[in-house]
């Protein structure tokens, strides 16, 4: 018995360091750029808390801190977790005050203001530099390890306004569900299955969640050297910095976005022979949003990426296949001919239901 209590220790701990492995992705400044640029009127006057980024590492610090003052941001809050295998790629090493030498214990840090130290006339990265290395009130150690689930980083949660970050893909339920269980605005990157998890989906269904804009084509992430990519196309070295490209990567928030009031142009009539019904359920099948038919009254299933496009005030969301009430094979994909297809978001057309 006890040899099996240790094995089964061992392979929890292996299965939690594989996870923490794969979740080893740091989003690149340009990525981060690109997205927040829709967002910062919505910035202005706010707290700001990353709490899955270590300064020394994140890009999303370094656009914070280096945009503090065009954001007009209230103040910068950032909690470091565990030792990067990628310390000094963003930031290069330095001695924080505050801090022990090797920098690397679990921190915090919390900026109030950004000031032209090294008086170009600008504010820029050095300027966050110096006073990360000068001012011992600016960083300080945290008693535990820096989860985001720790009291001292939930306290930290409870009073910033906005929460910016890409969180652990594996943990990705846990962390929205801890943001929505205290009512946090958020900006956050996830996987594009994400949409399907029931709870997830749950709070795109009753509008409390929603996507970003940049969410097309492929984006890449810096990863530890020794991260295993099986895939010559999904890798690159770029100055001894490896990368690992991923698609169906998504920006999720709770921010209010102009997309999301943009009516979806239907041009297609429907005609009974170009949609069929599922074998056990209500409704047509659509394989692409673009196909959608502007003249039906009743439920419609559309890939899980019509999300991207999807206006409240034009559709409804049902629910989704496999967790929609009425579905007679509840927890299955629906079917066609027999066939099961990928997951499918039951949907109505307002304009045509009211």
């Amino acid at each position: 018995m006890k040899n099996m209590i240790i094995k089964k220790s061992l392979n929890q701990n292996f299965h939690r360091a594989s996870a923490a492995k794969k979740d080893e992705f740091y989003t690149q400044l340009v990525d981060i750029e690109k997205e927040l640029k829709h967002y910062k009127q919505q910035f202005r006057g706010k707290v700001v808390y990353c709490n899955c980024d270590d300064p020394f590492e994140s890009n999303f610090f370094k656009y914070f801190a280096a945009n503090f003052n065009a954001l007009g941001l209230k103040k910068l809050v950032t909690t470091s977790y565990v030792k990067s295998p990628i310390v000094g790629g963003q930031l290069p090493l330095f001695e924080v005050e505050g801090l022990k030498p090797s920098g690397k214990e679990p921190f915090k840090i919390e900026i109030t203001e950004v000031p032209d130290i090294d008086g170009d006339g600008a504010i820029s990265l050095d300027d966050v530099i110096q006073l990360l290395k000068h001012n011992k009130n600016t960083a300080t150690p945290l008693l535990g390890n820096g989860d985001f689930r720790s009291d001292e980083c939930i306290e930290l949660l409870q009073n910033v306004d906005i929460v910016v970050t890409n969180p652990p893909f594996s943990l990705f339920r846990e962390y929205v569900t801890q943001l929505m269980n205290y009512n946090k605005k958020f900006l956050i990157l996830g996987d594009q299955n994400a949409i399907t998890y029931k709870e997830i989906f749950g709070y795109i269904k009753a509008n409390k969640l929603w996507l970003g804009y940049d969410n097309g084509g492929t984006k890449w992430f810096q990863v530890p050297m020794d991260y295993d990519i099986p895939t010559e196309s999904r890798k690159k070295i770029v100055h001894g910095v490896k990368y690992f490209s991923m698609g169906r990567i998504l920006w999720f928030t709770n921010l209010d976005t102009v997309k999301r009031h943009e009516k979806l142009t239907l041009y297609k009539k429907y005609k009974p022979e170009e949609y069929p019904n599922y074998d056990e359920y209500n409704a047509i099948n659509i394989d692409r949003s673009m196909d959608i038919p502007m003249d039906y009254t009743g439920v419609m299933g559309v890939p899980v990426t019509f999300v991207d496009k999807y206006n409240p005030e034009q559709f409804e969301i049902i629910g989704i296949d496999r967790y929609v009430e009425d579905n007679p094979n509840y927890g299955r994909r629906f079917t066609i001919n027999g066939k099961e297809i990928y997951a499918r978001i039951l949907i109505k057309n307002k304009e045509m239901t009211s």
